[in-house]
């Protein structure tokens, strides 16, 4: 009798904690023990770790991802670096979260096309969107590469634009020994459990060198306080808890070892996948991408998706329609961004993860090789 073969699953959270599943029991007890679950030691202690970690002086613990890229765009409004109307220049095909910020803070998201080959933002056309109302950058390490930030960083001084980095796919990937959040004036993190530094919950982190908007944006995040009782702005309740906290803690510590291992598939995956119809991603000189997904690129990418899943392979689309052809954004329905429209009908993600074996890898290859891409 023949012996079916368990499906290649995209990413297993359950296989992902359960390698260190005693120490996140240990880590939850703790915090239950201590009988204090918001804003207590553990977040503290995680924002010092996270802080050092990515190389600033300040990590902010809040509720999400999206919640930290808001908070950053908040609290230079209030620090009246930026004014309602202001425009800030994102990529075209990045998750709404990118968008979503910007007009949450009641500002204008100018959408620009990416590199064709690594997806991220293209300097060029970032340049061409600078206008008089410009008064931010925001850069999305997609995928977990980071974007050209020493090309954006001399666009940002030369127009005395702010530059943001939207970190939350990008846990440590770096370049010339800076990791993803020292680039810019600030960065946002994102700890979705699917993300290379996952929670088990939602949370999300602000980094930053700046010492007085780390500060307005830990008062920010809780309900306008840094003095329980007396609020000097008009916050919100968005605070990483002591629980997300203590698992952070210590996922913190394997994550360069989790981030190897999603490059050795990344790196097999680029050896073996030789098809003329499946466009592999590009990697920028002299970085560490973090591979939080591997992106490949088919003129047929639903007919590829559908013939993996014939072969027990999940795979996902990240993202299938750009933010600018959604619904919640009717007034940007008319942009002119034909590339991210092609990339959103053509990219598909394929497995990847620290618990993925070679022996799926060998399988997600000789399936991608099997393709007979239709006509």
């Amino acid at each position: 009798m023949e012996i079916a073969l368990m499906d290649v699953p995209f990413l297993s959270l359950k296989d992902v904690n359960a390698r260190y599943a005693e120490e996140l029991k240990a880590a939850a007890a703790r915090v239950i023990d201590s009988g204090w679950y918001v804003l207590g030691e553990e977040l503290a202690a995680f924002e010092r770790e996270f802080a050092n970690y990515c190389g600033v002086r300040h990590a902010v613990g809040v509720g999400n991802g999206l919640d930290a890229l808001s908070l950053i765009l908040r609290g230079y409004k209030e620090l009246g670096a930026i004014e309602e109307g202001d425009e800030v220049i994102v990529p075209g095909n990045t998750f709404i979260a990118s968008f979503l910020a910007i007009t949450e803070n009641r500002l204008v998201p100018v959408p620009v096309e990416p590199d064709p080959a690594t997806f991220n933002m293209d300097p060029a056309g970032v340049e061409a969107a600078i206008g008089p109302r410009t008064r931010a950058i925001m850069a999305v390490h997609l995928y977990g590469q980071l974007a050209d930030m020493p090309a954006l960083a001399a666009l940002a001084r030369r127009h005395n634009l702010l530059l943001i980095e939207d970190a939350a796919q990008a846990h440590g990937a770096a370049s010339a020994g800076n990791k993803a959040g020292a680039f810019g004036e600030a960065a946002a993190f994102s700890f979705f459990p699917t993300k290379n530094l996952g929670a088990l919950g939602d949370g999300g982190a602000v980094v930053t060198r700046n010492d007085v908007l780390a500060e307005r944006i830990a008062a920010l995040r809780n309900y306008g306080s840094a003095v329980k009782y007396h609020h000097l702005f008009q916050g919100l309740n968005s605070r990483l808890d002591e629980i997300q906290a203590a698992m952070l803690r210590v996922k913190l510590k394997y994550l360069d070892e989790d981030i190897a291992r999603r490059r050795q598939v990344a790196q097999r995956y680029r050896d073996g996948i030789r098809h003329p119809h499946i466009q592999l991603p590009a990697v920028a000189r002299e970085e560490q991408h973090a591979w939080h997904l591997f992106v490949v690129r088919c003129s047929r990418r639903d007919a590829l998706q559908q013939h993996l899943q014939a072969h027990g392979i999940q795979s996902q689309v990240h993202y299938p329609v750009p933010p600018h052809k959604q619904p919640a954004y009717a007034g940007l329905q008319d942009a002119h961004l034909p590339l991210t429209e092609r990339l959103h009908d053509e990219v598909l993600s394929l497995p990847i993860g620290p618990t993925l074996s070679d022996d799926a890898v060998d399988r997600v290859i000789a399936a991608c090789q099997a393709f007979e891409c239709p006509p």
